[in-house]
Formats: structure tokens, C-alpha cells, sequence
């Protein structure tokens, strides 16, 4: 599924952001490029420079 969904579709309207590592349609942050799963994993790693997990 995720190798169909990256082909471009027939019409502009039907085209749809997918996370670029994990290929999920839906949570995706367009400034990342990715989906807000791949987003918290990345940034607990350390991966994304200047995102720190909030405490307070």
C-alpha cells in the first residue's frame, strides 16, 4: 500500500501528505515531513536538532 500511495496520482486534488518514513496519511506535519509517531521517535533519539521534550 505504502508503494501505491507514493505513485502520483492521476489528479492533483487527490494528492495526499504521507510521512516520509513510515508512509501514514493521517498526523502529518508538513515542516518535518513526517508523521507525529516518527516525529516523537526522532525527537526522543535526539535526530531533529532544536526539539526538546517539554517538562515542567
Amino acid at each position: 500500500m505504502v508503494v501505491k500511495a507514493k505513485k502520483t496520482p492521476k489528479f492533483a486534488v487527490r494528492k495526499h501528505n504521507r510521512c516520509n518514513i513510515c508512509g501514514r496519511p493521517r498526523a502529518y506535519y508538513r515542516k518535518f515531513g513526517i508523521c507525529r509517531l516518527c516525529f516523537r521517535k526522532m525527537a526522543l533519539d535526539g535526530k531533529i536538532p532544536g526539539i526538546l521534550k517539554a517538562s515542567w
